[in-house]
């Protein structure tokens, strides 16, 4: 924008009737500047101190007849650059891509006789054997602390099993040692009985197991559910919220009911024993802490978290599968 600055007293711009121009500095142009302060002045006989935004060029055409002044001059403005433009918008950081998927192969059962039990440090377990099918899988947790275990043709016999499900919790030790050895002590105690007794045999054997972990001094618990194929019959058992359920003609049947603070039974016989139960993190919990009533370990509430499973007979029928 065209601008021209006329200082007094000098005699190039004297009028040519020999008056000089009003005494104070003059500054014309197409517009008048927002404000003076953008052109500082001095006294006519000292520098004329230009601000370093201040923009002057010389006269425009449309005041030609004024004299031409000495001091005119052309600053130009910093380029001026838009936050949209490439210059001055920072350098893209690249996205970083996400890894390749790994895939965990399908691990094998480890076979000790007749038994297979879940290997140890596997975030996923897929196993298919003869007549059954295994899956665990790792959740939130850090570790999978689930394992089973899956012993058939007891004696010989193709149509006796045993199978465990079990659900560690403050670790994977007690869910270990109790796919190891509850199957044993389990036929070891059948064998001792006859008939009908077989429901008193899985009971002693979830007892006599919970006894004998409690001996390793190690902490953590496991939640329980197994099956025995029995004489035709199918004996299962839990303690802890591990569920059984059967197809019947391809509708799923519960066998078994979690083992939960929430159920009155259970608070009862808790509080019945001196404990007291409380509503921690939204669910039901034994001195504010376990959140089932019955399980094998939990050496620090052994006094309230019994190792007793319930346990339910049924005849293996065509309709079962």
């Amino acid at each position: 924008m065209p601008w021209s600055l006329t200082v007094p007293s000098s005699p190039i711009f004297c009028k040519p009737d020999g008056s000089s121009f009003p005494s104070s500095p003059h500054i014309s142009g197409s517009h008048s500047p927002k404000s003076p302060s953008s052109l500082p002045l001095s006294s006519p006989s000292s520098p004329l101190p230009l601000s370093s935004t201040s923009v002057m060029t010389p006269q425009s055409p449309s005041s030609s007849s004024s004299l031409k002044s000495p001091w005119s001059l052309c600053i130009r403005k910093p380029p001026q650059f838009s936050l949209g433009t490439d210059a001055a918008a920072p350098a893209s950081v690249p996205k970083r891509k996400k890894p390749p998927k790994i895939e965990i192969p399908t691990p094998v059962a480890v076979k000790l006789g007749f038994a297979a039990v879940t290997p140890r440090g596997e975030e996923e377990v897929q196993v298919d054997g003869e007549g059954y099918s295994v899956y665990c899988k790792r959740g939130r947790r850090g570790k999978m602390e689930d394992r089973y275990s899956v012993s058939i043709d007891l004696k010989g016999d193709s149509k006796q099993a045993f199978f465990g499900v079990f659900d560690g919790h403050g670790g994977s030790k007690a869910a270990e040692f109790v796919a190891g050895n509850l199957d044993k002590v389990a036929m070891a105690e059948v064998s001792k009985r006859c008939g009908d007794a077989i429901e008193e045999a899985i009971k002693e054997a979830y007892l006599t197991t919970d006894m004998d972990f409690l001996k390793e001094d190690v902490g953590g618990g496991t939640c329980c559910v197994t099956a025995m194929i029995h004489e035709g019959d199918l004996v299962v058992s839990n303690a802890g919220d591990c569920r059984a359920v059967l197809s019947r003609n391809g509708v799923a049947e519960a066998l078994t009911s979690d083992h939960q603070v929430s159920r009155q039974d259970e608070r009862a016989r808790i509080e019945a024993l001196g404990g007291y139960v409380d509503f921690c993190h939204g669910v039901w919990r034994i001195q504010g802490s376990l959140a089932v009533s019955r399980a094998i370990g939990n050496k620090h509430l052994k006094q309230w978290v019994i190792a007793e499973p319930e346990t339910k007979s049924l005849k293996i029928r065509p309709e079962c599968y």
